[in-house]
């Protein structure tokens, strides 16, 4: 029989730390909330971050974003398309459920089923075998030297619990479809999910039984989205929360200049970019009629060199943005980043690609865009309506909570002609970019699921596939070069720019700020 989180667990729970003098209650807010408690239903950074401190990943990063063993204890690779990996004994989910090699093969079979948004974890494994009940094998259909790069957000779920609660398939958000899982969670993490309003509150206290040393003195962590910039930031200032992201950027000074509150800035290695449908014959959203605008390069190129991303920068962003010629942070592509660089901006070279493409007087477009997502993502797309309109484009933009935004644009519903949009590569290489935003979408593979455009070049698709298994550096830096100098010429996508981290907290808060912008609660003491 299956076991419930029980109200023994949750006590004992919630008493952890209650004898350290120093223990606290932390109280946060976030512009959004998480949209499922199913880990494997939407990869979008806030909510996989928010489920890291719930559940756990056979590896995780650390603050320097350092692969580190978690629920495996180590791994190797015993033939080329074969990696085996130790499993942590004596671990238990939150409902006292014993951690074994079922649930890693369970969560695998339920990661490449319909409905998940996390296929691309398991892009190369064609198989995955229990050895024994603390050893399983990752058979993969090619060599992939960065196989666990991309799984620290990968989170092994209980496949007693999950089948005892009608949970064996994953939440599938793009056609609205829940189960348990949504909106309950049984991980092995540090924090239990006491209780969860969503879009209201969301309740955790620690872990009695982590197997990990806790590393924080909380006892008790609540949540609260806030949406309104100026609401999130009078709760920081006045006490009535304790840390909040993001800060909007027009607010860093006045929460630097107050006594009790401090910002925590830093670079951050997201890329926020716009997209086009290039895959239908005829747009959702357009005055054209009969074709699609977005499948002539001309047109795209136009778009891009409308914008004028330096007073973006400087007007919008307040500083707090790098304007990026591709798409990804070029710190995660020192070898050969420096070789790109935007097209510039040039409204007259605008007007004279439309011209010879067929659209002298421009036309009309719907653009959607996230208003509670991305640094200023709104007030980003309101500019870009109006940078456009220079142009003669006239664009109806619909900015929406990302809720509402995520479902509408992803595939398989592509409700969009135009939209924006940010990526971090989860494993901080060049491969999750070019497998996920620019390779022609491929359903069994899972490749390009977050293309949702529908770039597609077959040449790019080739390299790609080279690219995952190549392990000379030089040679592969190489490749992902020459794919970037096709997907940017062919203005695949607009990069805008890799927006910066501004994080506002207390100053009785101590924390560890990523780069990858995911909040670890166990690393949280209160002074």
């Amino acid at each position: 029989m299956y076991k419930t989180i029980s109200a023994a667990v949750l006590a004992a729970a919630m008493v952890v730390g209650a004898n350290t003098a120093d223990a606290k209650t932390l109280k946060w807010a976030f512009q959004g909330d998480a949209q499922s408690l199913d880990p494997q239903s939407l990869n979008e950074t806030f909510t996989l971050g928010l489920l890291g401190n719930v559940y756990e990943g056979l590896v995780r990063r650390g603050p320097d974003l350092d692969v580190q063993p978690a629920l495996a204890t180590k791994w190797e690779v015993v033939e080329p398309t074969r990696w085996r990996f130790s499993l942590r004994k004596g671990v238990k989910f939150h409902n006292g459920n014993a951690f074994t090699a079922d649930d890693v093969v369970f969560t695998y079979q339920r990661t490449i089923k319909p409905g998940s948004d996390v296929k691309t974890r398991m892009a190369t494994v064609k198989d995955v075998v229990k050895v024994d009940d603390h050893t399983v094998d990752f058979i993969t259909s090619v060599p992939n030297p960065i196989l666990v790069a991309e799984w620290a957000t990968w989170y092994i779920m209980d496949k007693e619990w999950s089948e005892a609660n009608g949970a064996a398939d994953p939440t599938d958000i793009a056609n609205k479809k829940e189960n348990y899982a949504t909106r309950h969670a049984n991980g092995t993490g540090p924090f239990i999910i006491k209780s969860r309003e969503t879009d209201v509150k969301t309740v955790m206290v620690p872990n009695p039984n982590w197997w990990d040393t806790p590393k924080h003195n909380l006892t008790e962590v609540i949540m609260t989205p806030i949406g309104s910039d100026a609401t999130r930031v009078a709760a920081l200032l006045s006490g009535e929360i304790d840390m909040m992201y993001p800060v909007p950027v027009q607010d860093m000074k006045r929460i630097n200049a107050d006594a009790n509150t401090s910002v925590l800035a830093g670079p951050e290695l997201r890329t926020i970019f716009l997209g086009f449908d290039q895959e239908r014959d005829e747009l959702l959203y357009s005055s054209v009629k009969g074709k699609n605008p977005f499948k002539d390069v001309r047109v795209r190129k136009a778009f891009y060199q409308a914008l004028n991303l330096d007073a973006i920068k400087k007007k919008v962003m307040r500083g707090l943005s790098d304007p990026s010629a591709l798409m990804i942070s070029p710190k995660l592509f020192a070898a050969h980043a420096d070789e790109f660089k935007r097209f510039p901006y040039d409204t007259a070279a605008s007007k004279k690609l439309l011209a010879d493409a067929g659209y002298p007087d421009g036309f009309q477009i719907g653009m959607d865009c996230p208003n509670n997502r991305y640094v200023n993502d709104e007030l980003i797309c309101k500019t870009v309506v109006s940078m456009l309109a220079k142009i003669g484009i006239k664009v109806d933009l619909l900015a929406q909570p990302k809720s509402v935004f995520f479902a509408k644009i992803l595939r398989p519903k592509r409700d969009h002609s135009f939209f924006l949009l940010g990526w971090t590569p989860g494993s901080f290489d060049s491969w999750n970019v070019l497998f996920n935003l620019h390779g022609t979408p491929n359903k069994d593979s899972g490749r390009g699921k977050f293309n949702v455009g529908g770039y597609s070049n077959t040449k790019v698709d080739d390299l790609i596939g080279k690219i995952l298994v190549e392990t000379n550096t030089k040679e592969r830096d190489v490749m992902i070069r020459d794919a970037y100098k096709m997907t940017t010429d062919e203005i695949a996508h607009i990069p805008l720019h890799q927006q910066g981290l501004a994080w506002g907290k207390r100053n009785n808060v101590d924390l560890k700020q990523r780069a990858d912008n995911q909040f670890m609660l166990y690393y949280v003491n209160m002074k």
